[in-house]
């Protein structure tokens, strides 16, 4: 078998009806569009979604949920991820973003108690969970609300 004997599986093909080629084709003189009309024009036809009058159909369906416009969402660090730093640091959003710990900072950071923390630092936030807290203070670290 060679390249030259390939051919598509039979029934696969199917040729586009050629219109506009006379009477004899059953789609000449007005190529399967009718008498003048919307439909006949070049560009014509309702828009995208139009039901002939009748309300459409994503006005009929109910709206769905709600943005709350003045919500504050925080970058979320976990108590774990601290371990990245040396004994000591300070530890911002700042440091944070160049560590690569978090990528965006929305409204602020906040500090969650999720882990364990086997280094001593200062973390400022604006805010921390409670386990957070703990968990940074009972090392002699310090905990800044920003």
């Amino acid at each position: 078998m060679g390249l030259n004997n390939l051919k598509p599986t039979p029934g696969s093909l199917h040729h586009s009806v050629q219109i506009g080629r006379g009477y004899g084709c059953g789609f000449g003189k007005t190529s399967g569009r009718g008498q003048k009309g919307q439909g006949a024009r070049a560009g014509g036809g309702p828009r995208l979604g139009f039901t002939g009058g009748q309300t459409p159909l994503y006005k009929r369906l109910a709206k769905r949920g709600f943005t709350h416009v003045g919500k504050t969402i925080y970058a979320i660090v976990n108590v774990s991820d601290l371990n990245a730093f040396k004994e000591g640091a300070v530890v911002d959003a700042k440091a944070l973003q160049e560590a690569g710990l978090v990528n965006e900072l929305y409204s602020g950071l906040k500090v969650l108690g999720n882990g364990e923390l086997k280094v001593k630092l200062t973390v400022k936030a604006n805010k921390f969970s409670a386990s957070a807290k703990e968990k940074i203070e009972a090392l002699g670290g310090k905990v800044e609300e920003i």
